[in-house]
């Protein structure tokens, strides 16, 4: 079998093609799905039995338990599913993917999803050129989800064609009688072939052919079936590589997950082989060992002659055939027996521990310092607790939310003093870009929150308070609009060429001090009102009093540009420029007064009570 440099090209294509799929249709997702499809997994997974039901159901629709979990993987780095409810759907997924193993067996074929790719594209080319933006995100879903599964298609045809040509793996033969040692063979095998493969189902495919041709007994088969669990688990951790730290961990809990669950089935794999045995010898399907103990003492020959289509007219060979055929169908029964019942003992097992999956994976995949979660921290769209203990939760994320936004303006700082074009310039424009992108989904989540508040029984304090944080939220979101707008004009300078003398420098550099200074007092004067501490009169003052020196410097830059570009001291272009970095601040400071007007509301409200 020739495999030459250009298919391992294709190779690495169809890898590509699969990576860009997930990278897509995650996007995808995070711009379509909102609170929306986040509610709808939430509640499907709202406890640890209907997760793994879900998993179940997806991968036995779309027959894939690498597809699944890719999914799974690209939900929560777009922050719509749990790392917990994460693991208890790819729970699901092990258990759906069992279902192929059975079409397999009663019609030798697994119908592929990827058929409907191309039409799937076709149908996303009116949304992709759509004006409306939530429209053309969808065609950028469908888009992601169609190339995924031509990705993992490609890849299956991509490697050596193993599946097609089985007779490659009979010399394995000779090392099916080395007791427990041949188990551990095979179910490294097993491993690797799904790794090459791609595709559990397809290694299980190569499995059924080994099995039934008599070259593997049924427990080296079982022993591959097992290394098949542990091999698919690969799909997902490549689809984690670009993903975020959550995403990390839901792959490694996949993989945690099989590794443990083949772990105890290797302990008592004898007493579980015969429990196999006993099950499909008593309900009349036949012994699984028939198969090998038929062929190990038949000649190639005679084997050829059964296994052919042709008309045997000889008593003993249509016995022989007969005897042939019921045990490839014993076997091949014994084998999707085998694997479902370890993979549903597994879930049983595993689905008490999901917790400690949380804990070891979180433990050894760590948060840096520079990459962000996607969830909130304080609330959640699940069920909601207490109206009051709500509005205490949502006064905490909306804390957090201004320590992120913070967070951001630093960015930028450091945006504008990074060299222009360089490789650490480029990657600090493309942070900035991600926490636009958080901003505004906490924006909308904290605020889908609030309004599911409103809606139960309050007093009149408190919806008054929710109206109060919405402000906030609102206001908070539109600093994060100005960060990312002076880093637009940051960015747009470098690409420009456009050089600041070094008295522009020192005024844009100023005005970063008085910006910062201003968000650091807003994020003192919150914490207090989240606490419910004290606030003095004189923080409002301090507040005020930097908002008209903002205004005042920002009103002296503009003066003194229109000076400058008409004495030539710098170009046009280059005052637009610089004035918008100035400008911007000033609103940024207007925003951050809305928030304050919002506490000092509140502190008013008090005082009349």
């Amino acid at each position: 079998m020739n495999y030459s440099f250009y298919d391992f090209l294709t190779l690495c294509g169809s890898l590509g093609m699969f990576l860009y799929g997930m990278k897509v249709m995650s996007e995808g997702l995070q711009k379509v799905a909102g609170d929306r499809l986040r509610g709808i997994l939430a509640t499907m997974t709202k406890n640890r039995l209907m997760g793994v039901l879900t998993g179940v159901l997806i991968t036995a629709l779309i027959q894939s338990s690498s597809a699944t979990t890719v999914m799974v993987v690209s939900f929560v780095n777009a922050g719509l599913l749990s790392l917990a409810q994460s693991i208890t759907v790819i729970m699901g997924a092990n258990i759906g993917t069992t279902i192929t193993a059975w079409i397999i067996s009663f019609f030798g074929f697994k119908f592929s999803i990827s058929v409907l790719a191309l039409p799937l594209i076709g149908l996303a080319i009116p949304f992709i050129f759509s004006s409306n933006s939530k429209r053309k995100s969808w065609g950028e879903f469908m888009v992601g989800f169609a190339f995924l599964f031509m990705g993992l298609d490609f890849l299956k045809n991509a490697v050596p064609d193993i599946k097609s040509n089985p007779e490659i793996l009979e010399f394995l033969a000779q090392y099916t009688q080395m007791g427990f040692a041949s188990t551990l063979l095979f179910l490294l095998i097993g491993t690797i072939l799904t790794v090459i493969v791609q595709s559990s189902s397809a290694t299980m495919a190569i499995t059924l052919i080994m099995c039934s041709k008599g070259w593997i007994s049924f427990d080296i088969a079982a022993a591959m079936v097992l290394g098949e669990n542990i091999g698919t688990t690969i799909t997902a951790n490549v689809a984690a590589i670009s993903a975020n730290v959550s995403a990390k961990r839901a792959a490694l809990s996949h993989l945690m997950y099989n590794v443990f669950g083949v772990t105890w089935v290797l302990i008592l794999f004898q007493p579980f082989i015969a429990l196999i045995t006993l099950i499909m010898t008593k309900y009349g399907v036949g012994d699984p060992d028939a198969l090998m103990n038929l062929t190990h003492n038949m000649n190639a020959q005679t084997q050829a002659l059964i296994e052919s289509k042709d008309t045997l007219t000889d008593p003993q060979l249509i016995s022989l055939r007969e005897q042939y055929q019921a045990g490839q169908v014993s076997v091949s029964y014994a084998l999707s027996l085998f694997h479902t019942l370890f993979n549903v003992t597994n879930m049983f097992i595993m689905i008490w521990f999901v917790k400690g999956y949380v804990y070891v994976v979180s433990t050894l995949i760590k948060q840096k310092r520079s990459e962000e979660d996607f969830h909130l921290q304080f609330i959640s769209t699940g069920m909601l607790s207490t109206a009051e203990f709500s509005i205490v939760q949502a006064r905490k994320e909306i804390l957090v939310y201004l320590e992120r936004t913070q967070r951001m303006f630093n960015f930028v700082r450091e945006f504008y003093k990074e060299k222009p074009n360089s490789d650490e310039f480029v990657k600090l424009f493309s942070r900035i870009e991600k926490y636009e992108g958080i901003s505004d989904r906490m924006e909308l989540e904290i605020a889908n929150y609030l309004n599911q508040v409103s809606e139960g029984r309050l007093s009149s304090e408190s919806k008054s308070a929710i109206r109060r944080m919405l402000t906030k939220v609102t206001e908070i979101e539109s600093i994060g609009d100005s960060c990312f707008h002076i880093a637009r004009t940051i960015n747009h300078k470098a690409k420009t060429h456009i050089d600041y003398t070094e008295e522009m420098d020192s005024h844009v550099q100023r005005m970063f001090d008085l910006v910062e200074q201003d968000l650091a007092a807003l994020h003192q004067l919150m914490s207090k009102d989240t606490n419910e501490e004290i606030i003095n009169k004189l923080d409002f003052e301090a507040m005020h009093t930097r908002e008209k020196e903002i205004n005042n410097y920002r009103g002296m830059l503009r003066r003194q540009n229109l000076e400058d570009v008409n004495a030539k001291l710098y170009t046009y272009q280059a005052g637009i420029n610089y004035m918008d970095i100035i400008m911007e601040c000033e609103k940024l400071g207007d925003y951050v007064m809305n928030v304050v007007d919002a506490i000092e509301e509140k502190k008013h409200q008090q005082q009349l009570m």
